[in-house]
């Protein structure tokens, strides 16, 4: 026997894939006649139905074309399900680099103009909390310019409208892209340096920083070492995120 409210689901969802097929993207969303035609149903359920998503946030109407697109609500759950995906992928990887290298590190992702540490994993036999939640400025951090390894020159304005010093920005990006991680001493906060190497999804787009910090005088003098092993720990995170290296990456 049919599951009570199940025919409803599947139609539903029929039209969330439809709203999320390659011409409704370029085209900015689709409107009710033609998503009626791509999911086989009257004009008048399509629209009651798209009228009681909107409703909830999963889908939002152009007040202008009166198109729908996918919604905010959607969105922010799919983003939810990939940050936990992702804490799940890099702890493990996490807690092998911080036994490794004796010290604490951290994943993180790009807020706006800020770094948000999602989990820290500590190189003692403890979880380290201190920095989860946690935001700094992407602008003067490690983690920040290997989460900006994407961005184009107009991006970074954008982001950063009014920061006087983008143009260095720019260059520390540079650098992070030549050696595939970024490092800092010192300039975020005296005493402390660290180092950060991207995460890629199966995209190769930079989803996420690996980050060890720790004080100048223990991890000062051996920061490459530790960057280029937090490199190939990042690296075996987007291994597990379905990212593959190629020698045209």
């Amino acid at each position: 026997m049919p599951t009570p409210g199940r025919g409803g689901l599947r139609r539903d969802l029929d039209l969330l894939e439809a709203l999320a097929s390659p011409e409704a993207r370029r085209a900015g969303g689709l409107g009710v006649v033609r998503l009626a035609q791509l999911t086989g149903r009257e004009k008048s359920q399509v629209s009651r139905a798209l009228k009681a998503l909107a409703e909830e946030g999963v889908v939002e109407r152009d007040p202008d074309t009166l198109g729908y697109r996918l919604g905010w609500r959607l969105f922010s759950l799919v983003a939810r399900t990939i940050e936990d995906r992702l804490a799940r992928a890099a702890e493990p990887v996490m807690r092998d680099l911080a036994a490794e290298l004796e010290e604490t590190t951290h994943l993180c992702v790009l807020r706006d103009q800020d770094v948000l540490t999602l989990l820290s994993v500590s190189g003692h036999s403890f979880r380290a909390h201190d920095w989860e939640g946690r935001t700094v400025p992407a602008r003067s951090t490690s983690a920040g310019r290997v989460l900006l390894l994407d961005a184009t020159p107009d991006e970074l304005y954008i982001r950063f409208a009014g920061v006087p010093s983008l143009p260095e920005l720019w260059l520390s990006i540079q650098e992070a892209r030549r050696d595939g991680y970024a490092r800092v001493r010192e300039e975020f906060e005296p005493g402390l340096v660290g180092v950060s190497a991207p995460i890629r999804d199966f995209r190769g787009r930079v989803v996420a920083a690996l980050n060890v910090s720790a004080p100048a005088s223990r991890l000062g003098d051996g920061l490459e070492a530790a960057g280029r092993e937090t490199a190939k720990a990042a690296a075996g995170i987007s291994a597990h995120l379905g990212w593959v290296t190629t020698a045209a990456n």
